[in-house]
């Protein structure tokens, strides 16, 4: 059989795994020492090549007592094979090793420049040859259809098929510009705030936090409605002096010291959603993601497997 025939004949049927098996078995010259580098019996290779040589319509192997050689068949099929079974395994590695470069972290805005920025460089010069791409969004990254590899996101911690680490409790307090304070005599009790615009009057943080401070029925959706989005365009807002933001201090202690921002009240509230390190259970040996995982848990004293 000619090489053109052989080949049409493999393109109309491709029995992959027994192809693999002849590779072995050509490389090798012994079907007991391809069953062992395959981890197969003796048998299974037998059975593989058998299927093989029935695809093609003639024999690969001569098999004599304590001796096995290549037909003339086999001869033209086994370098052939060998070379695209290399070509397969490099671009697998070379797939492999460009996603194990780059690492994709997808978090909210907020964490991303209140927390995440300050602290990436330390994590990019101990791990050289790991780039890192950051994807902001307010929305939950669904991994089967994104190409990110770990995310940081506020929940309960409780998502299917994914391994979750607590990184910090998100508690909440509102927060404004001292000049809009000082537009009504300063801010002494929480019913102060209802004197004054509140930013995202929609935010499920209000009725919680007013709540705990003991106002469960105040009227805080006493102004025009605004929504901007990311908690950080909040916090920008509120530093404008357009109203009070509600947000978590641990992110603008910054804006505290240099007096554009103050907090009234000591009372934090939280919803029970906190800030979660997660990524997919199957590639939690991954280890552009061990890495990050490890250099969480030093840089966040909070952290919980």
């Amino acid at each position: 059989m000619d090489q053109e025939s052989l080949s049409m004949k493999l393109s109309r049927q491709f029995p992959l795994n027994a192809l693999r098996v002849f590779e072995a078995a050509a490389r090798l010259m012994s079907f007991t020492r391809a069953a062992s580098d395959l981890g197969l019996t003796q048998t299974a290779v037998s059975y593989q090549i058998k299927l093989l040589e029935d695809a093609i319509g003639e024999p690969l192997f001569l098999r004599r007592p304590r001796q096995l050689t290549l037909t003339a068949a086999g001869e033209r099929l086994a370098p052939k094979i060998s070379e695209a079974f290399q070509t397969i395994s490099e671009a697998v590695g070379g797939v492999r090793d460009r996603s194990e470069s780059t690492l994709t972290i997808h978090t909210t805005a907020t964490f991303a420049s209140h927390w995440l920025a300050q602290h990436i460089g330390t994590f990019q010069v101990e791990n050289p040859g790991i780039a890192v791409r950051l994807e902001t969004s307010q929305t939950v990254v669904d991994f089967t259809r994104s190409e990110g590899d770990v995310a940081i996101r506020s929940g309960k911690g409780e998502w299917p098929g994914l391994r979750s680490h607590f990184l910090m409790r998100s508690e909440f307090t509102p927060m404004l510009s001292p000049a809009l304070a000082g537009s009504i005599g300063g801010v002494h009790t929480p019913a102060d705030l209802l004197k004054l615009r509140i930013i995202d009057p929609d935010d499920g943080w209000w009725p919680v936090w007013f709540a705990a401070a003991g106002l469960p029925d105040a009227d805080f959706r006493n102004g025009p409605s605004s929504q901007f989005g990311a908690q950080s365009f909040h916090a920008s807002a509120a530093m404008a002096g357009q109203g009070v933001a509600i947000l978590k201090p641990d992110f603008y202690a910054d804006a505290v010291a240099l007096g554009r921002l103050i907090q009234p009240f000591d009372l934090m509230a939280t919803d029970g959603s906190h800030y979660w390190l997660v990524y997919p259970e199957a590639r939690r040996q991954s280890p552009k993601i061990r890495a990050f995982r490890d250099f969480m848990r030093r840089m966040m004293p909070t952290f919980r497997d």
